[in-house]
């Protein structure tokens, strides 16, 4: 489209509507461009989202386990002490940005509950690649660090890197029960160092005892890797947990970085359909993420 035209089209079309539109005209491509595959080039995993998509729009998580979380069964409470929302999350306080509505929450935490799902394709952990007591955790992309709640009682100890002040706040609340194996670190991890930036390099320098990496970081995970060249040429041992599913290729790229510095690389089960990439193309289905173990 016209670049003119698309903004005109984005001023008079309400989102959802754009949205929905985007979906259905996605859904049809995926549908064809398989279509026209042969039979052995499609393995059963995508054949699966496939039959799924035959009867059910695109959604990122194209699996039948995905209507199992409603965002209207979880419930929002507001902590009296700081004013601060949080839901209940495997027992414990889950604290989220103080501005965020009701119905934003619950949305998001649906999300976070359907993406950790085990059968989910965006599952950090399976039943082969876990964590246990010895395990020291960096958590690069935070976020609301619903991940490390998960495990905070399994492990000896957790760094949170996140930059964003909200979420911080939010971070500071939810794991004040665990100020004595939690360490908050306010940065973005890039591919150079300075006030605001800090490299994987330099992290894991600084904190020789990381034995476990969750790498997820809205598509800058290129950014996270090429500051981490001293770190991916050692000998440590170490697991990574690395989303792949913001770009086409990273799939593919980061297996091979991986593998050529002595790592064992797995995928994760299962497709995700990410329509949030204006630049989604064929194949259409990624991997939500890859484990790595070294």
């Amino acid at each position: 489209m016209n670049p003119f035209l698309f903004q005109i089209y984005r001023v008079l079309v309400p989102k959802p509507i754009r949205t929905r539109i985007l979906k259905k005209s996605l859904r049809k491509k995926i549908l064809d461009y398989y279509s026209k595959l042969p039979g052995n080039e499609v393995n059963a995993e995508q054949r699966g989202v496939l039959k799924y998509l035959e009867v059910n729009p695109v959604t990122i998580f194209p699996y039948p386990f995905s209507f199992e979380y409603s965002p209207e069964k979880i419930e929002v409470l507001s902590d009296p002490s700081n004013g601060m929302p949080y839901v209940i999350h495997d027992g414990k306080r889950l604290y989220f940005r103080k501005r965020w509505t009701t119905r934003r929450i619950q949305l998001a935490c649906s999300d976070l509950l359907r993406e950790q799902d085990l059968r989910s394709p965006h599952s950090y952990l399976s039943e082969d690649f876990t964590i246990g007591a010895g395990d020291v955790i960096a958590d690069i992309g935070a976020a609301e660090g619903n991940f490390s709640l998960s495990v905070i009682e399994k492990v000896k100890k957790i760094y949170l890197v996140e930059y964003d002040s909200e979420w911080i706040r939010a971070l500071e609340a939810t794991f004040a029960p665990w100020k004595d194996k939690v360490e908050i670190i306010s940065k973005y991890v890039a591919d150079f160092d300075d006030d605001r930036h800090i490299t994987l390099d330099s992290l894991i320098s600084a904190r020789k005892d990381i034995t476990f990496l969750k790498i997820d970081v809205d598509g800058n995970e290129r950014k996270v890797l090429n500051g981490a060249s001293e770190l991916l040429a050692g000998k440590s041992s170490l697991k990574i947990a690395l989303c792949t599913y913001h770009k086409n290729n990273d799939e593919k790229e980061f297996t091979s970085l991986l593998e050529k510095n002595r790592f064992t690389v797995t995928p994760s089960k299962g497709y995700m359909i990410h329509y949030y990439d204006k630049k989604i193309s064929s194949p259409w289905l990624r991997r939500g993420l890859i484990r790595a173990n070294r």
